[in-house]
């Protein structure tokens, strides 16, 4: 004889928890040492602060690489924020999906726009 102990819990939802916590932990560390290493080459630089120095600081290959990925981690940090904020106060599926594809939509403009700014594309 089985003997139940309380009921089963059912537990709905998207399943994303830890995932996306980590997930938004991991790319706000990202972003806060990017700001590090711009903040560390405008302070060590001499001169005025102008067009010539941000574009001599982005100028190399490897900072084009590094900014875009960054803007990707920041991308998929805004990501998670939005739709966890859309999934717990818009409760209408009517509502809540156009505006997730409009995030998305807006999203990946940014991503396009940031290729086309930083490779003059």
């Amino acid at each position: 004889m089985s003997v139940n102990y309380g009921s089963k819990r059912i537990v709905s939802g998207a399943h994303y928890g830890l995932r996306d916590w980590l997930a938004q932990r991991v790319t706000a560390v990202l972003m806060a040492l990017f700001t590090l290493i711009v903040l560390a080459q405008l302070i060590f630089f001499t001169g005025p602060i102008g067009y010539e120095k941000w574009a001599g600081i982005f100028a190399a290959q490897w900072m084009k690489f590094l900014t875009f990925s960054v803007v990707i981690a920041l991308i998929y940090h805004v990501w998670v924020g939005i739709r966890d904020v859309l999934m717990d106060y818009v409760k209408p599926v009517a509502v809540r999906l156009p505006l997730q594809v409009f995030a998305i939509v807006w999203l990946v403009g940014c991503a396009g726009w940031t290729l086309q700014v930083l490779w003059r594309l």
